[in-house]
């Protein structure tokens, strides 16, 4: 791969640099870094994306960076195409590492509003199905709205572009002055710049075709599959591999391609984390919760009630989400602030986990490097003017249009909103790009909290408060991932203002095809959304229920469910202290509490899948890490994006009633007698 790498035999430092290996190759200048091949390719894989984030977020709400899978897919459809028209003598514009960039900007922003949408959360969370299974028991017409593919757009459009304008001034200071990291950033401009030059083009090659053979076997194999699912909790995905009773208490391999493809790409401690939080809660802790059925509930409540062991569920699930997103929101806020007067004040410091050369390291050759990105990044200035005014002008329609939309949120409630996003804006970027970790759900749990007690239960609160979410979410969620693309940009060459206008032609496209794309699962799958159905969306039960906390208080959950709130909020904050105050050497040991949580409402089975990917990748590094390294991401790339495909036919042969030929289910041998029973009678 080509990077900066520092050695040498004569005790000089030695530096290969990326930019002399293409000083060579002209740099495009940004209008023919737009193509009309880049934008469709990128609206292909922006509906192949959707379909794979839209999955994930209805079933598990694990999202796993895209941006490396979208630029090694980008390549392989621009270069095959390429490939064919060079073969006929038709080739007029070579395939450029800035072109490749643009594609990869394009897919991800349009496929980032699949989560930013809050299809799988905030949004979801408004409709009937989500308040029948909430704490709102009592729920009104002014707390419901249902999806409706028409103002799901609108929405979408009206509050999707604001964050785009957001920290655009602040682009220089944030990429050349601060020489922030953005660590998924750097990676896909590492991969892109590797396929492009010649030492390259031999690996990239290999990667293609690894991704090729996986993505092909995830395919036929969520094909193979379908025809098992002829009914309720049939086929490989209810396979009880760790016998009957553990399948009852959600431990089973459920044979997913996408999810062990996902574990791949995920962190080990992620993985881990989810299968320690699964074995905590339904190994341990809701059988003991249930032995008290009777006396801290109502024994004649059924457990998917909120007033049973489901309020249990979601309530100590939305503790820990709740304890571990606002210490690290905590934590980013006394990271930024200091590093940024610092910086101010001292402007030959360096900044927190960005890591700069020292004198000794420091070449002629990386001068040339920093020295060639900066004069490109700086070329094609987006005036200030430009920013600040395109900012106030699509937050003034917004303002106007999402009353329209939904009546509990007002204008003032927007404006406040709007007001206060750029700064939390450029809080999550600033913080995203030294951590990688963004925070743009805690960001919209406190616009539930804010926004929904401010409007009051009787205004339609509830309502109100997962609308502000949704601006809110959209507003950071664009301005981060603009700044992390603006990051791969400066490293690849890539035009600035190509990566905002490929920005925005990737926020369009995922304003109707994320819609889209919910709307046929919506239509094709009656009972989305249901504890039944195989897309669950588990996080928006808990969005829902966080909005119903915020106007009508604790006063509805169950005997002691508060307690145990109080002690595991407590306790994600105290874990993840002593994770920080610990050596590295031991904190990366100790699980991580967001990850925990979400197995606690939806069960252990994908956290198994993904453990399986976790091993798969271990055994593999242990056997040959070269190749673990340099192949890992494509087959896990295959795998997620074959079966998020074979989503779009299963989902029209459900909208048109095709259904599979077989049933494959497992019984108990007494269940099993009864059946046979039954039948030779």
């Amino acid at each position: 791969m080509a990077s900066d790498a520092v050695g040498g035999g004569d005790g000089e430092a030695m530096v290969t640099s990326t930019e002399m290996l293409f000083k060579d190759k002209k740099v495009p200048p940004w209008r023919d870094q737009l193509t009309f091949r880049a934008f469709g390719v990128s609206l292909v894989l922006s509906i192949l994306f959707t379909f794979i984030v839209m999955k994930l977020n209805l079933t598990i709400g694990v999202i796993p960076s895209m941006n490396v899978s979208a630029g090694l897919l980008g390549f392989f459809f621009i270069k095959t195409w390429t490939r064919l028209l060079d073969k006929c003598g038709l080739l007029r514009q070579p395939f450029t590492r800035q072109e490749n960039t643009v594609i990869q900007t394009c897919v991800v922003a349009s496929s980032g509003i699949a989560f930013s949408g809050g299809f799988g959360n905030y949004l979801f969370a408004m409709s009937e199905t989500i308040a029948k299974q909430s704490a709102d028991a009592s729920y009104s017409g002014n707390s419901i709205k249902n999806p409706h593919l028409g103002w799901m757009i609108g929405f979408l459009f009206a509050v999707s572009f604001v964050g785009l304008f957001s920290i655009i001034p602040l682009r220089k200071i944030m990429i050349i002055d601060y020489k922030l990291m953005y660590p998924s950033g750097t990676a896909t401009a590492h991969l892109i710049n590797s396929f492009h030059t010649p030492q390259g083009a031999l690996l990239a090659k290999k990667q293609v075709r690894t991704l090729g053979k996986f993505f092909s076997f995830s395919f036929l194999w969520g094909f193979f599959q379908w025809f098992y699912t002829a009914g309720d909790a049939c086929g490989f995905n209810s396979f009880p591999s760790l016998g009957l009773q553990a399948y009852q208490n959600k431990f089973y391999f459920d044979f997913s391609a996408t999810y062990v493809g996902v574990g791949m790409i995920c962190p080990y401690m992620v993985n881990i984390s989810l299968l320690l939080g699964a074995i905590f809660s339904w190994g341990l802790m809701w059988p003991l919760i249930e032995t008290q059925k009777g006396s801290w509930y109502d024994a004649k409540t059924s457990d998917s009630s909120m007033h049973g062991l489901q309020g249990y569920k979601v309530f100590i699930a939305i503790a820990i989400i709740l304890g571990d997103g606002l210490y690290n929101f905590g934590k980013v806020i006394f990271r930024t602030f200091p590093a940024i007067y610092k910086q101010l004040n001292h402007r030959g410091a360096t900044l927190p986990v960005s890591k700069s050369p020292t004198a000794d390291e420091k070449s002629a050759l990386e001068s040339y490097d920093e020295n060639v990105r900066a004069q490109v990044f700086m070329k094609d200035q987006i005036p200030i003017w430009a920013s600040v005014g395109g900012y106030v002008a699509l937050a003034a329609v917004s303002t106007v249009a999402v009353p329209h939309i939904f009546h509990a949120l007002k204008w003032y409630h927007i404006l406040v909103i709007y007001v206060a996003a750029p700064v939390l804006a450029f809080c999550n970027a600033y913080g995203c790009g030294l951590t990688d970790w963004s925070l743009v759900t805690t960001y919209g749990k406190l616009a539930i909290f804010a926004i929904g007690s401010w409007a009051g239960a009787a205004n339609g609160g509830v309502l109100a408060g997962l609308a502000a979410c949704g601006v809110m979410m959209n507003i950071i969620s664009t301005a981060s991932d603009l700044m992390q693309d603006f990051k791969t940009g400066y490293m690849t060459l890539a035009s600035p203002m190509s990566m905002f206008i490929s920005q925005c032609m990737g926020t369009a496209m995922g304003c109707i095809v994320s819609p889209s794309v919910f709307w046929l699962l919506y239509n094709a799958f009656p009972d989305l959304g249901t504890k039944t159905s195989a897309y669950q969306a588990p996080y928006a039960v808990v969005f829902r229920n966080m909005a119903v906390l915020g106007v009508d208080g604790f006063g509805s959950l169950p005997k002691n469910c508060l307690l145990l709130c109080y002690i595991f909020f407590a306790a994600a904050v105290i874990i993840n202290t002593v994770k920080d105050f610990l050596p590295a050497k031991i904190s990366k040991y100790i699980p991580i509490p967001m990850a925990m949580a979400i197995p606690f409402y939806i069960g252990g089975y994908f956290a198994i899948d993904m453990c399986v990917g976790s091993l798969i990748l271990f055994v593999w590094e242990k056997k040959n890490k070269a190749g673990a390294t340099a192949f890992g991401p494509a087959v896990a790339s295959g795998l997620i994006c074959g079966d998020g495909l074979w989503t779009l036919p299963s989902s029209v042969l459900s909208l048109f009633s095709v259904k599979p030929p077989i049933c494959m289910k497992f019984l108990s041998v007494a269940t099993n007698a009864k059946v046979d029973s039954f039948l030779n009678t």
